[in-house]
């Protein structure tokens, strides 16, 4: 049984995204005493992972809730300790994507700038795992209608996981709110 949950938002996203932020009033609501978090996280995928880590521990009983990029992150973690992951609309190969947004940005809502770089893609092609070793260990939320990732190299990334695909929808997983409780399910909560 899992007593922790991380949420892991997506690229360009915060803590204070509307899935974060619908993720966090469900678990306060309905399961209060998981402790749950979810971090701001670096844009750095290097220094992301550094802080997963320092916030994971040694710990084993937690699950892991990613979006897009924090899918990917997720995944990374997930094949390190062995734990749970729910993965909404996943970045797989996200150095292969995100290398078409190489430059300087700005976060309006952490108010910071950040860059993206091809170190960056470097670390990501690094972090991204093979293969999956307990792909059982994965419940894929995912929409055709994304248009920011192609759903099909989730599909094919992660055979042997728990998937939902359904029609339509895009990126932001339209609906999300109703798969609260199914996320919170697998996650095999204490």
């Amino acid at each position: 049984m899992n007593n922790k949950v991380v949420y892991l938002h997506g690229f360009a996203s915060s803590s204070q995204s509307d899935k974060a932020v619908q993720t966090r009033d469900f678990f306060l609501q309905h399961y209060p005493h998981i402790d749950f978090s979810a971090p701001d996280l670096p844009y750095d995928p290097a220094l992301a992972m550094q802080l997963l880590q320092q916030l994971i521990g040694t710990r084993r009983d937690v699950a892991l809730i990613g979006s897009s990029l924090g899918g990917f992150l997720a995944t990374c973690i997930a094949e390190q300790i062995n734990c749970r992951a729910c993965l909404i609309n996943p970045a797989v190969a996200p150095h292969t994507v995100l290398n078409q947004h190489l430059g300087r940005y700005y976060h309006p809502v952490l108010q910071q700038h950040y860059d993206v770089s091809t170190e960056h893609m470097d670390v990501l092609a690094q972090l991204m795992p093979p293969r999956l070793l307990q792909p059982q260990n994965y419940l894929l939320l995912l929409q055709s209608g994304d248009e920011v990732l192609d759903y099909r190299l989730a599909l094919s990334y992660y055979q042997g996981a728990n998937i939902n695909l359904s029609e339509g929808g895009d990126h932001s997983y339209v609906g999300y709110a109703g798969q609260l409780q199914t996320i919170a399910n697998f996650c095999q909560l204490a």
